[in-house]
């Protein structure tokens, strides 16, 4: 359950950094609140999962899965620059992640 909890607060991350961009600076309500709430429910859930998850696991894909989840919301939707060195970087993150996972006994 805890790998679970860590994946979805990995996507809420996804979606406050999204709606941050979108909220221009909080000066825009509606993209303020859902990152505001997004944010919790993503801590929340990250620290239901350090319940049974080493720290260092949990924290490393969390923070994982926010950055390439982000990197891609950037490309697919709000049309940011794709190269081959951005998409190698994304994809090292990736690597590193399923290392992780398979390394954790938990």
């Amino acid at each position: 359950m805890a790998w679970i909890a860590l994946g979805v607060a990995g996507l809420l991350e996804i979606v406050w950094a999204f709606a941050m961009k979108q909220s221009d600076g909080f000066t825009r309500l509606t993209p303020s609140i859902v990152t505001f709430a997004a944010m919790m429910a993503s801590f929340g859930l990250l620290s239901y999962s350090m319940k049974t998850l080493p720290l260092g696991t949990a924290y490393m894909i969390w923070t994982g899965i926010g950055a390439v989840g982000a990197f891609v919301v950037g490309i697919a939707v709000l049309g940011e620059a794709v190269s081959v060195m951005r998409v190698a970087a994304a994809g090292l993150i990736v690597c590193g992640l399923v290392m992780l996972k398979f390394s954790t006994t938990n």
